[in-house]
């Protein structure tokens, strides 16, 4: 198998209700975890692509929290209806979905 030209990194870090960080499945990250790993293999994206849930990414309060490398590309309050737009944009055109981007002081 080809080593894939972006990875995919999706935030499912879960934390004990009322903790001070939140996380991101407080926020809704399952139904996004399920569409990257739909679009993923709708596309039929195995070899180029690779999507992975990760624990905490870091800045808990823009949750959904997805980072691409190898840029290091950090997206912040990714819904659903933003998967579709990082898959053409990002991950097949090679181009940064602005609005998405976490602030840099994010952290």
């Amino acid at each position: 198998m080809p080593r894939p030209q972006k990875h995919v990194f999706v935030c499912a870090q879960s934390r004990p209700a009322g903790h001070p960080r939140g996380s991101c499945t407080e926020r809704g990250c399952k139904p996004v975890i399920d569409e990257f790993f739909r679009q993923w293999q709708a596309r039929n994206l195995f070899t180029t692509v690779s999507i992975a849930q990760s624990s905490c990414l870091g800045p808990c309060h823009l949750g959904t929290s997805v980072v691409v490398y190898p840029e290091g590309v950090m997206y912040g309050n990714v819904t659903i209806d933003d998967v579709s737009e990082i898959f053409e944009k990002h991950l097949i055109g090679d181009e940064v979905v602005e609005r998405l981007v976490a602030p840099a002081d994010a952290w």
